[in-house]
Order: structure tokens, then sequence, then C-alpha cells
């Protein structure tokens, strides 16, 4: 083990954060350039873009889960991260390259069309990254002890992450998306492959509850285990196979009532898992209740979220009909730019130590509402450039906490022993509301002609994911930190 990783030195936390900062890249490329590809070189209409982007959340399903499962009970290379790591980047890169290259894939497969081939390097790239995101963030827990010095480790990782990002789309808005694609490629290799080198993990996962061995934990979820533990999300389970079965089959129903009951049915669950109580309960229940609020909050956020990021650029085309499409590409370029910027600088520099005063949950929640207020203001004041970015800096308030402090905030409730198997059930809260965005959502944006209903509906979730944050019980490691730094000052 190297003095660094000893010590938790500074440097140890950017050497853990860099495979998490080659995922977030290969991301950022994606975010910033698949849209705009495939909308101005390909020619796809926008609900094919959602349907192309729908891909990727269906990858997460099952790269995520099945990944943190099997990385939880495996010893591979030295590692048990190790090898998913190295695997998920090498595959990204070659997914990155196959991007701009889709027309002639298509064209050497003898295929007519594009849209069967976009699809599949869509999927292919988002399961290459989902094999490796969860591993990313998994090794942090793994490697760094629960309260502050865990919560510095993602604060770092979105920090340094975020560092990158900008980076991405400031190569996007000042070069172009071709040379951000073809950098994406060493640098995602790069970043994912060399730095876990340095990491040691540890041979075997402690489990929070003493009386159980670690094989007994490892054996004992099951199916219908997991099933319960993501109660929150089974409305938008539902209707994520329901838009995907009717979008291969070009069903049309002519009403609304599948949607209207996927709805009520996530209200049903959350509203159930909001009425449970913590207190009284043994560890490993009360985690789990905390676990299915924390799905519950967090899936609004990424609805709205999603919704940003695959149509932002219909949006900028409908509120700026002036500009071309390289210019619109660099504005949605250089707003992704600004958001990253902000969601750099933030974790570490302020949310950090705003942590150990008011608390993850609390933060989290307020920097959730602060990036509410900015949608509902983007539908009123995102009508030049400028004032575009401005919005997208404070949007940045929500965005530097969403990708930073939730996986503080749910390591701290449930069992170490299982880190990858819940990273990986924490990550559906991220794609199943993907799915409703790419799919449901974007339908809806498709045929309105005010593409407003974009922030008004990223508005309104993160109003809804803000409320939902505030009901949720701070961890007592939480707690703890907050009394003990505010006790001496008056707090």
């Amino acid at each position: 083990m190297l003095s660094i990783q000893k010590k938790l030195s500074n440097m140890f936390y950017v050497i853990l954060g860099m495979p998490s900062t080659a995922m977030g890249f290969a991301l950022s490329i994606q975010i910033s350039a698949l849209s705009w590809i495939l909308s101005t070189k390909y020619g796809l209409e926008i609900h094919e873009i959602g349907l192309v982007w729908a891909a990727g959340p269906i990858a997460g399903i099952i790269g995520q889960v099945l990944i943190g499962l099997i990385s939880d009970n495996v010893w591979l290379w030295n590692g048990r991260r190790r090898p998913f790591i190295i695997i998920g980047g090498v595959l990204s890169s070659l997914m990155l390259l196959a991007l701009p290259n889709i027309d002639i894939i298509s064209s050497s497969l003898g295929i007519d069309g594009i849209l069967g081939v976009a699809i599949t390097v869509a999927l292919m790239l988002d399961l290459a990254i989902n094999v490796s995101f969860n591993p990313t963030r998994a090794i942090i827990a793994d490697v760094t002890p629960e309260g502050k010095e865990r919560t510095k480790g993602y604060t770092w990782m979105q920090t340094i992450s975020g560092t990158f990002g900008v980076a991405a789309y400031l190569i996007g808005a000042l070069l172009n998306n071709y040379v951000l694609i073809y950098v994406g490629v060493f640098l995602v290799f790069a970043l994912s492959v060399i730095p876990v080198i340095f990491i040691q993990e540890p041979r075997e996962l402690s489990t929070k509850d003493s009386n159980l061995s670690t094989t007994t934990v490892k054996t004992k979820t099951s199916f219908l285990e997991i099933l319960n533990n993501i109660q929150p999300l089974w409305g938008f389970f539902i209707y994520s196979i329901y838009g995907i079965i009717k979008h291969l089959t070009h069903y049309e129903p002519g009403n609304y009532y599948v949607e209207i009951a996927c709805f009520v049915l996530t209200l049903f669950f959350i509203v159930l898992a909001l009425l449970q109580k913590e207190a009284g309960k043994s560890k490993e229940v009360a985690g789990i209740i905390g676990f299915k609020k924390i799905l519950a909050a967090h899936s609004f956020t990424w609805v709205g979220i999603q919704t940003m990021f695959v149509y932002m650029f219909a949006y900028v085309n409908y509120k700026m009909p002036e500009l071309d499409a390289l210019s619109m590409g660099q504005v949605v370029s250089i707003s992704f730019l600004v958001l990253n910027a902000t969601g750099a600088l933030l974790p570490v520099l302020v949310l950090e130590p705003l942590t150990r005063y008011l608390g993850r949950v609390r933060t989290h929640a307020i920097c959730i509402g602060v990036m509410a207020v900015s949608y509902f203001a983007m539908i009123f004041l995102g009508i030049t450039p400028f004032l575009v970015y401005v919005v997208m800096a404070f949007v940045g308030v929500g965005w530097a906490a969403t990708i930073s402090l939730p996986f503080a905030i749910m390591t701290q409730k449930v069992d170490s022993a299982k880190i990858g198997l819940f990273m990986g059930l924490f990550n559906l809260s991220v794609v199943l509301p993907q799915l409703v965005a790419s799919i449901g959502i974007g339908q809806a944006i498709s045929v309105a002609e005010n593409k407003n209903l974009i922030f008004i509906v990223s508005a309104v979730s993160l109003a809804i994911s803000s409320v939902l944050w505030f009901t949720i019980k701070e961890s007592k490691s939480d707690n703890a930190e907050t009394k003990n730094i505010g006790g001496g000052g008056g707090h």
C-alpha cells in the first residue's frame, strides 16, 4: 500500500477520483456530442434521438446492478473493482471511436439507415461506461472510512471529474465535437487503466452487523429482496418497459392511461416509503428504509436533469432559431461547460465544508432547490446565449451536489459488504428516470410547439425532488460530525 493511501492524503484522493473521472469524461462527450451529431450529421428526428438515448439507461439497468453484485463477490487481478474498471475503460474508448463513424460502420455492414447502428453504438458505449461507473464509485467506499473522509472522497471525485468535464465542454466549444471525441478516446483509456494500479483494495469487505459473517452477507440477498429494496421505482420500471415496447411496435393507444397509472403508482410507493420510520428498527432494516427514501428523492432529480441533457439542443434551437447547426452546438457545449465548471468548483470548496455544519442531506436538498428555481428562471431568461450561460451557472449548484453528495449519503445507510450491489440499485434511480425522460417526455416535447416544456418538466421534477430530500433523516455519523463542529461555536 502506498503511503499516500495510508495517510489518506489529497494526492490519494486525486488518484482515487481518476477512474470515475474517465467515465465522467466519456459521459460528458456523450452529453455534448451525441444529440448534436445525430441531429446535424445523421438527420435523426427528436423522438428518434430520444430512442437512441434510451439505449443507455437500458444498459445501466443491466450493467450497474449486475456488475455491482458480481464485484462484491470476486477477486481478480489483485482487486475487486479493478478488473471492471479496466475492461469498461477499454470498451468506452473503442465505442467513442465508433461514435463519429456510425455511417461508415452502417455502410460496411450493408445496413440501410443508421438508426439501428446508432442505437447499438450508444448501447455499447453506455454499457461500457456502466461496467466501470459502479466500481469507480464503490472503490471509494471500499478504501475510505465512514464519515467525513468518505464525504471528502466523493467530493474530491466530483471536483476532479468536474474539472475534466469542463475541459471536455471547452474543447467542444472552442474547437469542435469531433476533436472532443478523439481526445476522449485517449483520456478515457489512460485515466481508467493507469490509476487503479496504485490503489490497493481490501481483500474482504466488512459488514456493519458484527453478528453476520462476510459469507452470510454475500449469499443472503435474493431477487425478491432486491425488488423490495427498489419499491419506490416500480412505477418508473413499469413505464420504461411499456415505453420501450410501444416504440418498438409503433403502438399508439390514443390515451394516457398507462402514464397516469404509473405516475399514481410512483406517488403511492413514495408516500409509503416516507411513512416508514427508521427509529426502533435494526440497522439493516433502518438502512433499507432510508435507502428507499433516497431512491424516491433521487429519481425525480434525474427526470429533470436527463430532460435538460437530451433536449437542450431543441430548446436552444427554439429560443434562438437564427443560429446555424454549428453555432447551436457551440451554445450547448458552452452551457454544459458552465454547468460543469460550477460542478467542479463547489464540491470541495463549498459543499464539503457546508456539510459539516448543515449535514449532507440538508445541504443536498438546498442545492436541488436552487437547481429547481434556476430551471424556472431558464424558461423566462434563456433568450440569448449569455443569459443561458448565467442561468446554467446556478443550475450547476444542483449538479455539483447531485454527482457527489448522494453517494456519501447512500453509503452511510447500507451495509458496507454490499456496497457494489447497492451502488447498482442506487443507479436505477438514475437510469429508470432517464428512460422516462428519453421515451415518454421525449414524445411530448417532440409534438409540443413550445419547447419551454423542456424546462417546465425539469423545474417541477427538481422541486419535487428537493421536497423529498428534506424528508430524509441524516445518518448518525453525519449528525455527530455536525454537532462536533458546531459544539464549540454555540451551534
